[in-house]
């Protein structure tokens, strides 16, 4: 197994890129982090120009172009940030970002002007206490989701301890962990991290974020058979990203490989409007056709939610494929079939 790549004379010595390019690629790894794990860049072929596990990870001289419409909090969690660590956008559930560092960062991410070594790396004790405090002050919040960065980067120790605290709260029914580790960076989870997640009293959910089948081999697939096997819901969260998965047999064969790996498709994120990932976006009628396939095509246990978070803070809404029609009901055909109106009146009883 490979090194990991931080800097852009590793993607050099890799054949990633270019020499020539590496200049102008300094300036937008100063701006935007660049963390390769060895399990992905041993993945990148790079005698593939459009290989999409690189066009995820390896920096790409488009990143310096910001589109008007491209904002540096896309979805708006500053406008929903009571305290420092906490989202609280729904009401009953809150993020909490618990650092601001991932093992590996994608040149889509929609928090990229917020993670990245120059951030501070993890919520302080007293901000942590903070959050916890606001926790514990609305008993509406049921769900409590960790979210940073990546909280599996975390050690297994303060995990836990984490964890332990949320336990504590008893209106907290669920925690749900958003992570890539255990298709980036598998090795990390060995037992001392499934003990941590086993720690916890209440519901736990983890949600893996994977974008294209490739990345869900044999390590990945021994992690992930670890944390199921331990009674770990799993569930999956994956990005629409041009030149990725926009297409049908990549996407199809992406949610039937969680589905054989005990992972139930979640969502699927129309890409969000960060700056500089204009080259990522699929425009919304596209999307819609390709999960309009999707869902005539494959297993009711393969499909996704297809999800936009509306710019500004104003949460996430499904914009899939609408099958009524003012004739009535579309098949999965296509075909088109009456589907008569209720009765009126109150019922007797």
């Amino acid at each position: 197994m490979s090194a990991g790549l931080h800097r852009i004379s590793d993607l050099v010595a890799r054949g990633f890129v270019e020499k020539a390019s590496a200049a102008g690629l300094e300036s937008i790894v100063e701006r935007y982090a660049l963390a390769i794990t060895p399990a992905m860049a041993d993945l990148i072929n790079p005698s593939d120009p459009y290989d999409p596990i690189a066009r995820q990870f390896i920096p790409d001289l488009r990143e310096s172009e910001t589109r008007p419409e491209e904002l540096a909090d896309p979805i708006g969690d500053g406008a929903h940030s009571p305290i420092e660590g906490i989202v609280h956008r729904y009401p009953d559930r809150v993020l909490l970002k618990l650092l601001h560092v991932c093992p590996i960062y994608c040149r889509f991410c929609f928090r990229r002007e917020m993670v990245g070594p120059g951030a501070e790396q993890i919520l302080s004790p007293e901000a942590l206490d903070a959050a916890l405090d606001y926790i514990r002050a609305h008993s509406e919040i049921w769900e409590v989701i960790l979210t940073g960065g990546d909280p599996l980067a975390l050690s297994p120790r303060r995990l836990a301890d984490v964890l332990q605290k949320l336990d504590e709260i008893a209106h907290v029914k669920i925690v749900r962990i958003h992570t890539r580790v255990p298709a980036v960076d598998p090795a990390r989870v060995d037992e001392r991290m499934i003990e941590a997640l086993k720690s916890t009293k209440k519901t736990l959910y983890v949600a893996l974020h994977a974008n294209h089948p490739r990345e869900l081999g044999g390590a990945t697939e021994e992690a992930l058979a670890k944390l199921a096997g331990a009674g770990i819901a799993l569930v999956s969260q994956t990005v629409l990203l041009r030149g990725v998965n926009d297409d049908f047999e990549t996407l199809a064969a992406l949610m039937r490989r969680f589905v054989e790996l005990r992972v139930k498709p979640y969502y699927l994120h129309q890409a969000d409007l960060a700056p500089g990932t204009s080259h990522f976006r699929v425009g919304l009628d596209e999307a819609r056709a390709l999960v309009g396939e999707l869902r005539s095509k494959v297993s009711g246990l393969c499909q996704p939610t297809f999800v936009l978070d509306i710019p500004g803070g104003f949460g996430k809404v499904p914009v899939g494929p609408d099958h009524l029609t003012g004739a009535g009901v579309l098949d999965h055909r296509g075909e088109t079939h009456a589907y008569p109106a209720p009765a009126t009146g109150k019922p007797d009883f």
